[in-house]
């Protein structure tokens, strides 16, 4: 019996729609892969790198036992910052996928960064994701920068090209600015306990030194010459600072965990020292633009008030006019005094004698003379009030005094009497709240008297104690 009848064939027509293509069997293979592993990374050496004119990256990373093709196009290897090279232990990350066409298995590329550094750049996207959560970044977290302080502290190294650059910057744009170092290892095992110290001491010595901002950094290097500013204890200290502090670690393209700390980036440390300062010459320019506008507000003033002196002496006349007018006019009253009748002249001379003899008597020197005699004798009558009232207030101060001497504890004891009390300070009223053998303390006008009790009586002794003589 032939096989085809007894047997199901997987190949038959019934079961064609089982059947893949190649495209197919690669695209499924493609889509499973790439959904499982959506992205890794990668450590290996690079082998049979080739880079055509597309610029597209193509290369073998491989191991000591097992290899794998990779692929970095153009638009991701614009962001790797060194030229690869064969035999390169590099770190990579990427996705895995198949190339279709030819069913290759293979690892696209999206970063790639020499091996050396990897550790370093693993920890600080690590500490910049838990500074991150831990609100440390945070705008509402950074004080504002000024464009202009008095005092500016430095922390870098006293050596290094960082302070040179700083104090140039800081001489050219405005010298007045005081400026304090203090030195620190920028790289090595103890640069960030270093940093850390003179960050504390800065804000300790606030009030003292008159520090006002910090600018904190260094020239540019590796990743591994920056590490003391990707510590954590670094960070933490910038965000503890009371000071602000700004930045200015590496070149423009270095960026490390102080920089996002700390309320001001700067990109180079020439730069800090540009956003921490005024320019001088744009001062000038301002006081010579605000010389220029006083000057010309002054000569607004001059020229507005001569213009209105000019106005008043046109409205006002001139003395010996008014007089002639006021002589023309008393001519024509004389005039017609003289036409009326003879009795109302007589009348009218008497009114003139009488109103000169009110104008003597109220002269301005018979007014001050009055006045002065007026002046004298209220002076005297308040210096006579303040005797008096000052004779008052001193009898009865002194009757005050007698009153309370009078009731005073000093002038009871001066009479002979005194004041008992025990070991506590206690003052004894009664003979029960003493026992036999305490302490007691006398207080007598002058001086005290301290005993031990041998004997104690609730009744009171008949005999009277004399006064002293």
């Amino acid at each position: 019996m032939p096989y085809s009848e007894h047997k199901s064939n997987p190949y038959d027509k019934e079961h064609a729609e089982n059947i893949l293509s190649v495209s197919s069997l690669n695209r499924m293979a493609r889509s499973l892969l790439e959904r499982n592993f959506p992205a890794v990374i990668v450590e290996g050496e690079i082998s049979n790198l080739a880079i055509p004119s597309s610029g597209h990256w193509y290369l073998t990373l491989k191991d000591k036992s097992s290899q794998i093709r990779c692929a970095m196009f153009v638009n991701r290897n614009r962001m790797v910052r060194f030229k690869p090279q064969n035999g390169n232990q590099i770190i990579v990350r990427g996705r895995l996928s198949i190339y279709e066409g030819r069913g290759d298995y293979q690892l696209l590329l999206d970063g790639m960064e020499e091996a050396g550094d990897g550790a370093l750049q693993r920890a600080f996207e690590q500490l910049k994701a838990k500074l991150l959560g831990e609100g440390l970044f945070a705008d509402t977290q950074k004080q504002t920068m000024l464009s202009h302080y008095r005092h500016v502290g430095v922390i870098t190294s006293a050596t290094g090209a960082a302070i040179q650059d700083i104090l140039s910057v800081f001489a050219r744009r405005f010298p007045a600015t005081r400026i304090t170092l203090l030195p620190v290892a920028v790289q090595g095992r103890d640069a960030a306990d270093e940093i850390v110290s003179a960050i504390q001491l800065a804000n300790k010595l606030t009030e003292k030194l008159g520090i006002e901002a910090l600018i904190i950094g260094r020239g540019g290097g590796s990743l591994e010459d920056l590490q003391a500013f990707n510590e954590e204890r670094v960070a933490r200290a910038i965000f503890a600072s009371e000071l602000p502090i700004c930045s200015a670690v590496g070149h423009e393209v270095d960026f490390t965990i102080a920089d996002f700390v700390a309320d001001l980036r700067a990109p180079t440390p020439s730069a800090a020292a540009e956003q921490l300062s005024p320019d001088q010459a744009e001062y000038f320019e301002l006081l010579i633009t605000y010389n220029t506008q006083f000057q010309s507000a002054i000569k607004l003033a001059i020229r507005q008030g001569t213009q209105r002196l000019v106005w008043i002496a046109k409205q006002l006349k001139h003395p010996d006019r008014r007089l002639q007018e006021q002589a023309q006019n008393l001519d024509r009253l004389d005039l017609r005094l003289r036409k009326a009748m003879k009795t109302l002249i007589s009348a009218q001379r008497s009114d003139l004698m009488q109103a000169r003899r009110g104008l003597l008597a109220s002269s301005p020197k018979q007014l001050l003379e009055y006045n002065h005699i007026r002046l004298s004798a209220s002076h005297s009558r308040l210096d006579q009030s303040l005797r008096t009232q000052l004779v008052a207030r001193r009898s009865s101060l002194a009757a005050l005094s007698r009153s309370l001497n009078s009731v005073s504890p000093l002038n009871t004891l001066a009479r002979g009497y005194s004041i008992t009390y025990d070991s506590a300070l206690k003052v004894i009223h009664s003979s029960d709240e003493v026992k036999v053998g305490a302490t007691i303390t006398s207080r007598l006008g002058k001086g005290e008297i301290t005993s031990t009790v041998s004997e104690v009586s609730s009744e009171v002794s008949k005999r009277v104690a004399k006064p002293a003589s």
